[in-house]
């Protein structure tokens, strides 16, 4: 798979551009604040229609303009498909496929990328809520459809927390509730289905991401302590390291330990207005041999442990995907972080795929196996790209 053509209409700092891409490397080379990383970012939407900067959309449109539109054609092996995502700073945004108009879930998983930026470091310094994001992506990715599941999920949570809020507010006035328990009881149910369903898909994806994780890490970092990936629940018993041996678990033990869980702490939700137990409060554990990485590692290590977790991903997608071929390698200002050893190290990892684009401020940052195709940006005003 790889991305012939890039299309952008007052995205970021670019009013229009033009982009003919070729499978392989490209380097977009440029000085700091030119515009590289908007062209990642904007090809990193085009396959999951979230940005790896930002958590909401607007920043993605021009200053000054009502909606930005980046568009796409990608090749895999004899077919071509186009993809249009249209942006905008208000209202809900809309996709073409082949030209047709389609709901934005629709166009997922027609071009398929894995991004890496100096923004994973927190992955594994961050909050919780960034490794959910990184693992219900990596689940898109791989199966598009759970973007629907996910969508509910969200909802059912927020429904019941306003329930939930509601009846706290009730209470501290002296209100009555009546009622309160039987539509929590039908918002339990929901909760508990979607929330089982997102749960064992995670571990699954977990699963399959364990020893990819540990070959990445030790590649990327020869002689270092192995790494491992763990899942963390405050309903479920899940927190021990994964291997590709570990069984998913069954669905239903899922739904039943997360009505368990909510019974056993309804009391306490309804005085704090919150839903307090969920997939949506779980967390991922990454360690180092014995020890967790956030807390322990040191910067390099845990930038070594980003990276390897994004190689790591790029396996299991390129293994995922029907009838052979590679995502899109996207690396953006990642050479500038390594030693001269790991660069070459990480070139010789990332050459095979069928097409990597890589942003750097200099080119002599970048091994020359990888130094095919160059891209120039430059701004003036506003971004370009020669």
């Amino acid at each position: 798979m790889h991305l012939s053509f890039l299309g952008l209409v007052d995205f970021r700092s670019y009013a229009q551009a033009q982009i003919a891409l070729e499978p392989g490397a490209t380097v977009i080379v440029g000085l700091n604040g030119q515009g590289k990383t908007n062209l990642i970012e904007a090809i990193g939407f085009l396959a999951s229609q979230s940005s790896h900067r930002v958590a909401k959309d607007t920043p993605l449109v021009r200053s000054g303009a009502e909606r930005a539109i980046v568009s796409g054609r990608v090749q895999w092996q004899d077919r071509e498909q186009s993809v249009e995502l249209e942006i905008n700073a208000t209202g809900a945004n809309r996709a073409r496929v082949a030209g047709a108009p389609r709901r934005p879930r629709d166009a997922l998983g027609i071009l398929r990328a894995v991004l890496f930026a100096p923004e994973d470091l927190a992955l594994v310094k961050g909050d919780p809520a960034g490794r959910r994001r990184f693992i219900d992506d990596l689940l898109v990715a791989m199966t598009p459809r759970y973007a629907g599941v996910l969508a509910d999920l969200d909802r059912v949570v927020k429904q019941r927390s306003a329930l939930l809020k509601s009846a706290a507010v009730a209470r501290r006035r002296g209100s009555s509730s009546i009622g309160v328990g039987e539509t929590l009881a039908v918002w339990n149910d929901q909760l508990a289905h979607l929330g089982a369903t997102i749960t064992a898909e995670r571990l699954r994806i977990l699963s399959l991401l364990a020893d990819p994780l540990a070959q990445s890490y030790q590649a990327v970092a020869p002689g270092s302590a192995p790494a491992a990936v763990g899942y963390a629940s405050s309903w479920w018993a899940a927190s021990a390291l994964l291997t590709t041996s570990a069984p998913t678990p069954d669905l239903n033990d899922l739904r039943d330990a997360l009505l368990t869980a909510m019974a056993a702490r309804e009391r306490e939700e309804l005085e704090r207005g919150m839903t307090l137990v969920g997939p949506q409060r779980d967390d991922l554990l990454f360690t180092l041999g014995d020890l967790p990485v956030k807390g322990y590692a040191s910067h390099g290590e845990s930038w070594s442990v980003a990276l390897a977790l994004r190689l790591a991903s790029y396996r299991i997608l390129a293994d995922g995907l029907e009838n052979g071929g590679d995502p899109v390698l996207l690396l953006d200002d990642v050479f500038a972080e390594l030693d001269e050893q790991r660069r070459l190290r990480l070139a010789e990892l990332v050459e095979p795929a069928e097409q990597v684009l890589v942003t750097a401020a200099v080119a002599a940052d970048v091994p020359a196996a990888l130094r095919g195709r160059s891209l120039s940006v430059v701004r003036n005003g506003e971004s370009e790209v020669s």
